[in-house]
């Protein structure tokens, strides 16, 4: 006989968590996260940069806004509350010529309708107060960002989570999904489990978890691999916080930057590279499944020729330690080559529709007795908890769940 649970989360990682926590803190201890790997935070949670984002780069009143304006507050408490490593130290945005002011103007403009106050206009005199070793004309300072351990995070919401009465399966992935009646059977690794309600925070596997479940997602998963690099000791001092570029608007990523790091040390990083494999976090890490599953989507083709210039920029960059040291020292000159050492690299889940576009935005699907979380970009780490608590008030409604969930 399979396992019965009310509701299981297709997922370790920190969204998938948080929705857990968010449901058995609403009274639902039938609560069951199945997990591939053999702990949490494996994958997209466990190699990002570590950074509490402040809202500073969405557009206000968008849902992005909302929920980082929200999970960042909440997770500073969570931290606090759970002794997880964290420090609230701000960071500096720089724009390095004329040509970034118009941007770095906007980016002022959405952090002050997204509501950080304090948030700073800096000349080039002032930012070297804030980063004494930092290059630019102008900038921002912005002191809601921070710092985190996000393993630790992760770590304490599934003690937490078995503690108010839920489970946690490792080793468990998800092989297939049943229709049976008022319920599913989902086939694992581990052993069956019957499920009233199913939600999907699968990351780089979402896509497929839905088909699985019988739902079309509508979307790709595009894996795009970021790759580090540490500061050695004696660079340390060059980077008091965070340091970060003027992003560009046309991509959802934010360029390379600095970042002090929750447990020490300093990274930099990361690029953006078209990854092999899904969960492949070396550049000559294959899987000919997932190849295939990104070259014969009609959207990757569409996407590669309007932006193949910037593409091969970061393949370059990223097999050439002498391009990442250049892009670096634009922020900070004094950095040398041989103070930086490669370190380690996350991929990222992208969602991507079949004109090209890659979605900047949450993207969830509801289908019977189902939720799929589809894209959950930055800032999903910093926005968990009111993401969590988002799924769970979308489950309530939509599964008629009993939850005592807070207004």
């Amino acid at each position: 006989m399979a396992e019965k649970t009310e509701v299981a989360i297709i997922g370790g990682g920190i969204v998938g968590l948080a929705t857990a926590l968010s449901l058995v803190q609403a009274g639902c201890t039938q609560v069951t996260v199945l997990e591939s790997e053999d702990s949490v935070a494996k994958h997209q949670t466990g190699n990002n940069s570590g950074v509490i984002h402040s809202g500073l780069y969405y557009k206000p009143a968008s849902e992005k806004a909302r929920t980082c304006a929200e999970g960042r507050d909440l997770l500073y408490r969570f931290c606090a509350d759970h002794g997880v490593a964290y420090e609230k130290c701000g960071k500096v945005v720089v724009a390095l010529d004329e040509s970034q002011i118009p941007a770095l103007n906007e980016l002022e403009r959405r952090g002050i309708a997204n509501g950080l106050d304090g948030i700073k206009r800096l000349d080039g005199a002032a930012l070297l107060e804030y980063e004494p070793h930092v290059a630019g004309i102008a900038g921002l300072f912005v002191p809601q960002t921070g710092i985190v351990d996000y393993k630790g995070v992760c770590r304490a919401m599934a003690r937490l989570i078995e503690y108010l009465g839920g489970t946690i399966r490792f080793n468990s992935r998800l092989l297939h999904v049943k229709n049976k009646g008022p319920s599913l059977l989902l086939q694992t690794k581990s052993g069956d489990l019957q499920a009233n309600y199913l939600v999907n925070c699968a990351g780089l596997q979402s896509d497929r978890v839905a088909w699985l479940c019988g739902v079309d997602p509508g979307v790709r998963i595009v894996p795009f691999r970021g790759e580090y690099y540490d500061l050695t000791p004696d660079a340390h001092h060059l980077v008091k916080n965070l340091i970060y570029p003027v992003p560009d608007p046309r991509f959802p990523f934010l360029g390379v930057h600095f970042t002090r790091m929750a447990l020490g040390g300093v990274e930099a990083g990361p690029n953006a590279v078209l990854a092999f494999k899904r969960e492949g976090y070396k550049f000559l890490d294959i899987s000919i499944t997932d190849m295939a599953a990104t070259l014969t989507w009609p959207g990757f083709w569409k996407m590669a020729w309007r932006h193949w210039g910037m593409a091969m920029g970061e393949y370059h960059r990223s097999l050439s330690k002498h391009a990442f040291h250049k892009a670096l020292a634009k922020l900070v000159p004094e950095l040398k080559i041989d103070q930086i050492q490669r370190s380690g690299a996350g991929v990222r889940a992208q969602a991507m529709d079949r004109s090209g576009k890659l979605l900047d935005d949450f993207h969830i699907v509801g289908a019977p007795r189902q939720i799929h979380v589809l894209n959950a970009p930055s800032p999903a780490a910093t926005a968990c908890l009111s993401i969590g608590a988002t799924i769970a008030r979308k489950a309530k409604q939509e599964f008629d769940l009993k939850l005592r969930l807070p207004n």
